[in-house]
């Protein structure tokens, strides 16, 4: 691979299609520190959507360097090592693309069709900024997983003040990259409240604070795409994850700030509350159907254990555990009530008439697999406690009886 930053990276490749253009990602990584996913509600000068990336980066391979860059080089730590060796002289290209744009209007709107239309050429500086701060985004993902051991408050608030707050442009990025390595963002926010001396809005913005919450409701925002696959398919892990990242960050704005009823902070956590709440609702409307149709025993004779339906009523169960968890931040409460009821109750039913049938039949194969998946589901619903209880009165009813 090329080691001088002038030097192609593997130039003798064929043009191949506009779609091995785009595949891989960005920048070969270079800045996936502060790229976040669609949909996104409001913009942010320290995050970039992928969208937006996907279309600066074609812009670069296809029409400002086809001679530096292959279009289709593998996406590789070799290429993103000779890609960040080309980057000055990639900078400097296009910053006298951007220089010619006021020179002519039609420069203008060739270099707007070029990129995919004016959005896109609207976040070209912010791209070419995060470009150029890439060496720092590592540094400042660094910073978040060092604030994570900090137990120190006012070591950490010592820590953020060390960002560069007069350059908003910088801070933007560096503090996007930082938040997302940070487990408990609600310790940032506590730091700058005691670095400001007050919670309000306009306190964190004179402070220069204000690219930290935006990077938190930025980081919030980028959970939402998780959340989109309402299908029996979908990585019920991944969607739990993302409900408690999602409560996590919003409780440390929502928990924590003071927010103006009509302020922007405000606007944007109630639009981000309302899109989540979106993609939770549906599941949290079918869990207790599909518990009742999991644990349901068949017609005599033809009963038979479902596999899949078993799986999806768990899905369902985790994720109704993990919204009670993070009811606070979401606007689901009067069906997650509902829900939650319908399956404690559905559940209690099932669990005792499988207990009634062992009882009757300890060798019943199907009727014990179909309990041991309502004590798990009883576990999440209730307790470990409980479900242990239920596992010993399981044992027992499976026990075999001494014959007369």
């Amino acid at each position: 691979m090329p080691t001088a930053s002038a030097q192609p990276l593997n130039p003798a490749q064929p043009a191949p299609s506009a779609r091995s253009r785009r595949a891989g990602r960005p920048f070969f990584g270079l800045i996936d520190a502060v790229i976040v996913e669609a949909p996104t509600t409001f913009d942010f000068d320290g995050a970039l959507s992928r969208d937006h990336a996907n279309a600066i980066w074609t812009w670069m391979t296809r029409d400002l360097a086809p001679d530096l860059i292959a279009p289709d080089v593998p996406d590789s730590e070799e290429a993103r090592q000779a890609l960040d060796a080309l980057m000055p002289e990639l900078l400097g290209r296009a910053r006298q693309a951007l220089a010619a744009v006021n020179t002519s209007v039609e420069t203008e709107r060739r270099l707007k069709t070029q990129l995919g239309g004016e959005i896109v050429f609207a976040r070209l500086p912010m791209a070419l900024n995060a470009l150029k701060c890439r060496n720092l985004l590592d540094k400042a993902q660094a910073f978040g997983r060092a604030a994570n051991g900090m137990q120190d408050e006012a070591g950490l608030a010592l820590a953020l003040q060390s960002m560069p707050l007069n350059d908003h442009a910088v801070a933007a990025l560096l503090l996007m990259a930082a938040v997302g390595q940070v487990s408990n963002p609600s310790k940032l926010t506590t730091a700058v409240i005691r670095i400001t001396g007050s919670p309000s809005e306009g306190a964190i913005q004179r402070a220069g604070f204000a690219p930290l919450i935006d990077a938190i409701l930025a980081h919030a925002q980028n959970q939402t795409h998780l959340l989109a696959n309402n299908t029996a398919y979908a990585d019920i892990d991944l969607t739990c994850r993302a409900i408690d990242r999602f409560h996590r960050l919003a409780r440390a704005v929502n928990g924590y700030l003071e927010l103006a009823r009509s302020s922007r902070w405000s606007t944007v956590v109630a639009r981000l509350t309302k899109a989540v709440s979106e993609r939770v609702e549906p599941r949290l409307r079918d869990v207790a159907g599909s518990v009742n149709m999991a644990l349901r025993r068949g017609r005599e004779g033809s009963d038979r254990l479902d596999s899949d339906q078993i799986l999806v009523a768990l899905n369902g169960v985790y994720v109704l555990a993990a919204v009670r968890d993070a009811r606070d931040s979401l606007g689901v409460n009067a069906i997650f009530d509902q829900a939650w009821n319908q399956v404690g109750q559905g559940l209690e039913i099932h669990l005792q008439r499988g207990l009634d049938i062992l009882r009757q039949n300890p060798g019943d194969k199907i009727a014990s697999a179909r309990l041991d998946a309502a004590i798990k589901m009883a576990e999440l619903r209730f307790n470990a406690e409980y479900a242990e209880t239920l596992r010993k009165a399981k044992d027992s009813a499976e026990r075999p009886r001494p014959t007369a």
